[in-house]
């Protein structure tokens, strides 16, 4: 849930093989150049981006670098998880300076707090400029969604953590890119991978699982590569109501913003913060949304009732949400990598563990599990990365 920026930076089921059509050319509202990266300095932000890892990888990176990169703001069609139509935006990176067709990666950014580090404003903050221009410089078209709630559609409240609403916003950028790529004959080699961590990671199975089973066809889905998401919300849920945390502010923000995200989307929940959470918290959550101090286990600040009606499934309701956006237990038919690190006390390890273990259960073909040993939220994000690109690159 926290952004990859800082340090590298509803409801509908579809059924499998029908694979309706979208109408063509209707998503791509309008486009924008924003930026020009030159080879050079993509080198030097790559280098920036994989901090005490590029050492190694300094003479490498500088030859695998190869492309100038075009970035473009799209204004795209798309809907809020209750249907109704709204006009979002993402960035398009696009490499330039090599005859050659190119894969198309769709990357889902990490959980961010600010309108500035959307991708669509290619901000030095943002999952777009940072890793973005990395895998562009590399040989990849980048399509990276703004979400709902960001850049054009900055009005909505973001929908945090939301499977349908990350999904379907992520999949309607990728038509736009699609109505793009054509109208300016970008090379493109028809070849799709997906990628994101953190909120990222979640919204990249959220699109993978859609894609998969609602829309079969309609893309050449090669791979998926991704890192930290909370795939299995309900354990979360349980794990966070029931057993201390680290008590750190900025977590427990996080968590919140989940809980009150769904509590707004889900019409049959829209309870008062008093339902969920003791005094003074649930004034302050009412009156600030998430944006109040828990400097304790957030455990502790849960009402004995909701904490009751949960651990014995009587609030069903709330129970039923949470498995709405459960994304773990699936079978994907792609080749699929998880990064997690073991010591990740944000999003915790068993998310990808129990993601691995439903999967294989299922019999998905292809589908590793990359523990990094020891490693924390922050700090496995560049093993993710240089691992995803080795891993795409097997793909070529």
């Amino acid at each position: 849930m926290l952004s990859t920026t800082a340090f590298l930076s509803s409801c509908k089921n579809g059924t499998k093989g029908t694979d309706p059509q979208p109408e063509p050319d209707t998503y791509l509202v309008s486009s924008t150049q924003i930026a020009t990266v030159t080879k050079d300095q993509a080198i030097s932000q790559a280098t920036q981006l994989l901090g005490s890892s590029a050492g190694s990888y300094a003479s490498l990176l500088a030859g695998l670098i190869k492309n100038n990169v075009s970035v473009y703001k799209l204004i795209y069609n798309t809907k809020l998880p209750d249907g109704t139509a709204v006009k979002a935006s993402g960035a398009l990176l696009v490499p330039t300076g090599s005859s050659l067709s190119f894969p198309l990666i769709s990357q889902q950014h990490g959980t961010i707090t600010s309108d500035a580090d959307a991708p669509s404003n290619y901000g030095p903050g943002s999952d777009a400029a940072s890793a973005g221009t990395f895998f562009s410089a590399l040989g990849y078209i980048i399509a990276c969604p703004d979400y709902i709630g960001y850049g054009e559609s900055n009005t909505v409240p973001h929908t945090y953590e939301h499977r349908e609403g990350l999904a379907t916003a992520s999949l309607d950028m990728l038509r736009a890119a699609k109505e793009f790529i054509k109208q300016n004959n970008v090379k493109w080699n028809n070849q799709l991978l997906l990628t994101g961590y953190s909120e990222g990671g979640y919204a990249t199975m959220s699109l993978q699982k859609k894609i998969e089973e609602e829309f079969p066809t309609e893309f050449n889905l090669k791979a998926s590569s991704m890192g930290a998401g909370a795939y299995d919300k309900t354990a979360f849920m349980e794990y966070i109501i029931n057993q201390p945390t680290g008590g750190v502010a900025s977590s427990n923000r996080l968590y919140l913003w989940v809980l009150q995200t769904y509590n707004n989307l889900y019409a049959n929940l829209k309870r008062p913060m008093s339902y969920y959470l003791k005094e003074p918290y649930a004034t302050q959550a009412q009156q600030n949304g998430m944006n109040i101090n828990i400097n304790t286990s957030i455990s502790t600040i849960f009402t004995d009732s909701f904490k009751q009606a949960i651990n014995n499934g009587t609030d069903k309701e709330f129970l039923a949400a949470m498995k709405d956006n459960d994304v773990y237990d699936w079978k994907p038919s792609v080749p699929t990598r998880l990064f997690h690190g073991t010591a990740d006390s944000l999003v915790f390890y068993f998310n990808s563990q129990n993601a691995y273990d439903a999967m294989t259960k299922r019999g998905a073909p292809d589908v590793q599990l990359i523990p990094v040993p020891r490693g924390t939220h922050s700090s496995s994000i560049s093993t993710y990365l240089l691992q995803t690109y080795t891993f795409f690159s097997t793909l070529q």
